[in-house]
């Protein structure tokens, strides 16, 4: 009985839940990994397969159809609790719940079946929704983010090398560096969906014995039966050799990809925060967000902290699978089970949260072209030093005597830059010595910061151009959806 501030059978705060549902992820992927998703497919699945032993001949009668397509979705879940808890057995707890509102049908459902048939392809069916809940939300990230490289193809940034100053880039083309990240993500994706085949109708360790005993040794029928319910289900193949189970390396195929996906967001939202410290860009920040409980005048990028602490949990969710699929006893054991109820949901659920959040990022990115130039106003003058020189030689000096000049100053300046915390006054102090007066007139195209950015806005115009926008085109009918965070 609940105690007054006690934890009551009602109250749905008094015990704990995932924030990957509660907090974070969107409504349709927490339906894929539901409940009602699952035992609703067991139920389809039972139905795919009296049908298809229906039309091979077995005596399964119209009426025994009518009754389970009737109730596929009139599921007794306290009844299915209360025959697991009895028989410590889910499917078949599922088996008897079906069966109680299905009375005529109760004696061919699940018939030639085990556990696995419902388990393994129910499980294969929710991923490949999942995959395809993901994809169209990875591709309005990457045109998200086009959008922004096109927009600033042009503009020109510091670059860096080990987080150093480097020679300038653009802000587009370091964005087109993310793009193709993810373009690689979207491809494996893909692919990752793709290469999903059904587990099929196969029996208990894998040989279809029970459904050649319901055939009477008729293997055409038998195989034939496979191939309908596996068309039924979606699927254009079947895994041809299985166990009880499909193989348990096709989950570490599918978190793999996924925690590709998250390597991908973290690198990128390290860099938003990152130019966030430097106020160069900064991700969306609503009118009556408050960054901070101490400090009012904060702006955290919370968001993208938000995309690096999932992003983390994604990556590793791979290693439950490597190990899960390494120590399957033969034909199979039962120590997947409570590991894949786990990390296989909450990896397509983190996967979707990022992406979600990502992509509410991209369409808010504000980016603060005064602060990139002073930037390169500072480091500008040491880059140039190269193009000076070679000024300077073309105009009739000597190389070797203008490298010394320039060192000597260089390294004044940097003195006053490092020591004072004074501003870069190399230019100032070329231009205050007559030994450079025959370049006077030169420095200003000499440092013009668009010549030190090489080819990049034509790599991003032909990126976007013959890779990115080609990739897009599948899901340009999803493109318009727009991302509000709850949280």
């Amino acid at each position: 009985m609940a105690t007054a501030g006690g934890p009551g059978e009602e109250d749905a705060f008094a015990r704990y839940r995932s924030p990957l549902v509660s907090r974070y992820a969107s409504p349709e992927m927490g339906f894929n990994f539901s409940e009602r998703k699952k035992f609703g497919t067991w139920r389809r699945l039972w139905l795919y397969l009296a049908q298809a032993e229906k039309s091979l001949g077995l005596p399964i009668t119209d009426e025994q159809i009518q009754e389970m397509e009737a109730n596929l979705d009139n599921i007794d879940f306290k009844m299915a609790a209360e025959e697991e808890k009895k028989l410590r057995h889910d499917v078949m707890a599922h088996v008897h719940t079906f069966a109680h509102c299905c009375p005529k049908a109760s004696g061919i459902i699940h018939l030639g079946a085990t556990s696995c048939y419902v388990g393994d392809n129910t499980d294969l069916i929710v991923l490949r929704d999942g995959f395809n809940l993901l994809l169209p939300k990875l591709a309005r990230v990457i045109s998200r983010l086009a959008d922004f490289a096109e927009k600033y193809a042009n503009l020109p940034t510091l670059g860096f090398t080990h987080y150093q100053p480097a020679q300038l880039t653009t802000v587009g083309k370091r964005c087109c560096l993310w793009i193709q990240d993810l373009c690689m993500d979207l491809q494996n994706l893909e692919r990752g969906r793709d290469d999903l085949r059904f587990r099929g109708v196969k029996g208990t360790t894998g040989t279809q014995a029970s459904f050649l005993q319901l055939f009477e040794g008729n293997h055409e029928k038998v195989q034939e039966l496979d191939r309908l319910v596996t068309a039924m289900a979606g699927f254009k193949r079947a895994y041809i050799v299985t166990g009880q189970t499909y193989s348990r390396k096709v989950d570490i195929e599918v978190l793999s990809v996924l925690a590709s996906l998250g390597a991908s967001i973290h690198k990128i939202c390290t860099d938003i925060r990152l130019l966030a410290n430097l106020k160069e860009i900064e991700e969306p920040f609503e009118r009556d967000q408050i960054g901070s409980s101490a400090m009012p005048y904060k702006r955290n990028p919370m968001r993208s902290e938000r995309c690096c602490s999932l992003a983390r949990h994604l990556v590793t969710l791979v290693l439950n699978p490597l190990q899960t699929a390494s120590v399957q006893w033969f034909e199979r054991t039962l120590d997947d089970s409570a590991n894949r109820r786990v990390c296989l949901a909450e990896a397509f659920l983190t996967a979707d949260i990022i992406l979600s959040t990502l992509q509410n990022i991209s369409e808010g990115l504000v980016v603060y072209p005064k602060v990139i130039e002073r930037r390169i106003r500072q480091e500008l003058p040491f880059m140039a030093t190269e193009n000076i020189i070679m000024a300077m030689v073309k105009a009739g000096g000597n190389r070797q005597d203008c490298h010394e000049k320039i060192r000597v100053l260089s390294q004044q300046a940097a003195a006053v830059v490092k020591q004072e915390g004074g501003d870069n006054d190399l230019i100032a102090r070329i231009r205050a010595d007559p030994y450079f007066s025959p370049i006077q007139g030169h420095l200003e195209s000499l440092l013009d910061p668009t010549s030190f950015t090489g080819r990049a806005p034509q790599q991003v115009a032909r990126f976007l151009k013959e890779e990115v926008h080609p990739m897009l085109t599948p899901y340009q009918s999803k493109m318009g959806v727009k991302i509000e965070l709850a949280l």
